[in-house]
């Protein structure tokens, strides 16, 4: 849910947060309510509410791709038809729930994508590119959003031709969970082989007018059966993996095959982009926005000079480009009240009083710092890991430095404790380096451009990869977050300490949360994730909270894996 007064972003935070379950789909009750704190209102307050599909022209279209495919289809009716149903009774449930009087609007799926990127973004015009599992229909939209916000389309995929749901397919071949797994899917991509490429070519392919083609041969997801992949996609490729299995060499080579034809596409589109709008300036948006490795390519080998993404590329982005979408476009503002986008700490704070009273509920032992910042650099730099939870909350999936566990990147030992003691995950998942953007080009090929939202990969300049190899991939990668002062001050100052202290101004940033479970949110769920791991120091606002062991605490806090 996001809350947009007067073209101001208020609160955007998703449901996931406050369940503790990730990737949760039910309503957004929780998150709504955090929107409404934050803005000091009641719901009944609101004169407009926007959802992020057009759910007349949702409905038709899957009506229409059933049919299409009956009687291969018939899986549908298991699962899909309730849950496009009771899109259009919302607007009588928030009359009925919370005493809405406003006006309700049911907004285009990928429309609200490119505003999610564009409205935040520094651009008065730009070209706009938004690549997913699907909207209503459409899978890819290429678009020149002109000054004022005119939205002119220019090309378009449809579904099931679709990118995002090759991906899920193929996440879930590899063992891993669909919409959930493909982030772990592009981290494994390096280690593979080019052994599949060519395979993969002929499944994934962009035309000359730039719309997506997928061997539907080899997939069976646009049945909507449970398994995605068909049995000519095991014949070529062999058995899924089980998940939890060992990682063979044939997944790492389909994962490379997938992550570089998926590159090969996105950068062929992005380049007819460009030539349709002869424009310089980028926004993306959609779930594949979120393929950081793509994204530092188009970055670097397309035309476009300046790209822009904002933190929550996927669907839940969605729910802020709708909230945009109502008072710049449907209302008729224009450029009234814009919201540029500088950091993604719009989710809820808390105060210190809520942090003290989280500590002292556990029994914890602390002390109150008059500087945390060059105590937290000191701790880092003596090789502790500490979790780092201060202001408001990160929009979107990545933990920015306020969500965070911070280490020193200088040992490549480090990477390893982090993913067996801490995260409790796969071990060859890469963490990502966070540096003060006047010196990322330093260490990174940035080539000037910036990443404060950690959505694009750099390649790590070769005389630093040894300095800081616990954020260096197996490929000579890092997806790095570049970091101003007035972006995120404390954060800022952190980095910068740790930089007096070591000569090296980067430190290893990972989400506060363990496998299988959202980035905390709470005070409260700082302090459970921190006794429940190795971490040796929690900084909670300006209080440090020592590791240590207590009488009360259960055997084991973890989270359950996913």
């Amino acid at each position: 849910a996001a809350l947009v007064r007067d073209g101001e972003i208020v609160c955007a935070v998703e449901e996931e947060r406050f369940t503790r379950q990730k990737h949760f789909y039910g309503f957004p009750e929780n998150a709504i309510d955090a929107c409404l704190a934050a803005g000091g209102i009641e719901f009944s307050d609101l004169d407009h509410v926007a959802f992020y599909w057009d759910v007349k022209k949702g409905v038709w279209s899957f009506l229409f791709h059933i049919l299409r495919h009956f009687p291969k289809t018939l899986a549908y009716f298991s699962h899909q038809p309730g849950i496009y149903g009771s899109f259009k009774h919302l607007p009588k449930f928030l009359r009925e729930k919370y005493g809405f009087e406003g006006e309700f609007h049911f907004l285009d799926h990928h429309a609200n994508h490119i505003a999610s990127s564009f409205w935040p973004s520094p651009f008065e015009d730009a070209a706009a590119m938004t690549v997913d599992g699907t909207g209503e229909w459409e899978t890819s939209v290429l678009a020149k959003v002109h000054e004022g916000g005119r939205l002119e389309v220019l090309r378009k995929s449809t579904y099931p031709h679709s990118i995002g749901k090759l991906w899920e397919m193929v996440t879930q071949y590899l063992g891993f969970r669909p919409n959930s797994g493909e982030g772990k899917v592009m981290g494994l991509a390096p280690y593979g082989r080019p052994t599949f490429v060519e395979d993969f070519r002929k499944i994934l392919s962009v035309d000359d007018d730039a719309r997506i083609r997928l061997d539907l041969d080899m997939c069976d997801f646009h049945y909507g059966r449970e398994r995605k992949y068909s049995k000519r996609f095991i014949d070529r490729f062999g058995p899924a993996r089980e998940p939890e299995s060992a990682m063979e060499e044939v997944y790492e080579d389909v994962a490379y095959a997938l992550q570089a034809v998926t590159e090969e596409c996105l950068l062929k589109m992005a380049g007819i982009l460009h030539d349709l709008t002869d424009c310089p300036r980028l926004v993306m948006a959609g779930g594949v926005s979120l393929n950081s490795v793509a994204n530092g390519r188009i970055r670097h080998e397309t035309p476009f000079t300046e790209l822009y993404i904002q933190p929550s590329a996927g669907d839940a982005g969605a729910a802020l480009g709708s909230a945009l979408r109502v008072w710049h476009e449907v209302l008729g503002n224009g450029n009234t009240g814009r919201h540029r986008m500088i950091n993604a700490s719009v989710g809820p704070g808390y105060p210190d009083d809520e942090m003290l009273a989280a500590i002292e509920e556990k029994g914890l032992e602390y002390e109150r710092l008059d500087d945390p910042c060059r105590a937290a650099a000191e701790s880092i730099a003596a090789g502790k890991i500490i979790a780092w939870f201060q202001g408001r909350m990160e929009y979107g999936p990545r933990a920015l430095g306020n969500r965070s566990i911070l280490a020193d990147p200088r040992t490549a030992e480090m990477k390893d404790v982090l993913n067996a003691r801490v995260k409790f995950r796969e071990g060859f998942r890469p963490f990502a380096p966070a540096i003060p953007a006047e010196v990322a080009g330093e260490y990174f090929d940035t080539r000037g451009a910036e990443a404060p939202f950690m959505l694009k990969v750099f390649a790590v300049h070769p005389d630093k990869r040894d300095v800081i190899p616990a954020v260096t991939h197996v490929d000579g990668t890092a997806r790095v977050q570049t970091v101003r002062r007035e972006q995120n001050e404390r954060y800022y100052d952190l980095i910068t300490a740790f930089g007096e202290i070591t000569g090296v101004p980067v430190v290893l940033n990972t989400s506060f949360n363990v496998r299988g479970e959202p980035i905390v949110t709470t005070p409260a769920d700082a302090v459970r994730c921190f006794t429940g791991t190795d971490i040796d120091e929690l900084y909670l606002g300006d209080y440090r909270i020592p590791r240590q062991v207590l009488s009360s605490q259960t055997p084991d806090t973890r989270a359950p894996s996913s």
